[in-house]
């Protein structure tokens, strides 16, 4: 019989599936954030892309919030990270998961500060304002800095599953996970 939960020896199918399929819609996320920065404002790619960028990030931010109270639920059965390495790659997921929460925490809370309301999916989370709060919508400046950091960290953890633990380790990391 399959169990849900991770063991020590390779990661549940709750957990692989949240993060390969988490893993898809960030790389969508980070391609329309790309095509808004690169591309020129009447390109119909760039346009598309980024229609979907509000309503995937708030799933994304649904989506990270239930795989934390998952890794949580399961750290004690998850395979062990020893040595000054494993630290380092315990550092590097804690970063992660910090500003998979942060980036949209901050463009959530300009959008409550904001005179357009935001809904999700035709659910309305936020009313539109009658006056704009200034401090509210600062924190909108940090949203695409910080999504960039996310995005450099994620390059960085892929680097290190395939050089460190692929190529020299060869520890079978990648194939638990997979």
């Amino acid at each position: 019989m399959t169990t849900l939960a991770d063991s020590a020896d390779r990661y549940g199918p709750v957990s692989r599936t949240l993060h390969w399929g988490m893993a898809a819609l960030f790389a969508v996320q980070f391609l329309s954030a790309a095509a808004h920065w690169a591309l020129p404002r009447e390109n119909a790619l760039r346009e598309t892309l980024w229609s979907f960028h509000p309503a995937l990030g708030a799933t994304l931010f649904l989506l990270v919030l239930l795989r934390g109270v998952w890794g949580l639920a399961n750290l004690a059965n998850r395979p062990p990270h020893p040595g000054r390495i494993g630290r380092v790659a315990v550092a590097g997921h804690v970063a992660i998961y910090a500003l998979m929460v942060i980036v949209p925490a901050v463009r959530l809370l300009a959008a409550a500060g904001s005179t357009r309301e935001l809904d999700y999916f035709g659910i309305q989370i936020f009313a539109a304002r009658e006056v704009e709060v200034a401090w509210m919508q600062a924190a909108a400046q940090w949203h695409g800095e910080l999504g960039w950091c996310l995005a450099g960290l994620v390059l960085g953890h892929i680097a290190m599953a395939t050089l460190w633990h692929r190529l020299i380790q060869r520890d079978g990391v990648l194939e638990r996970m997979a």
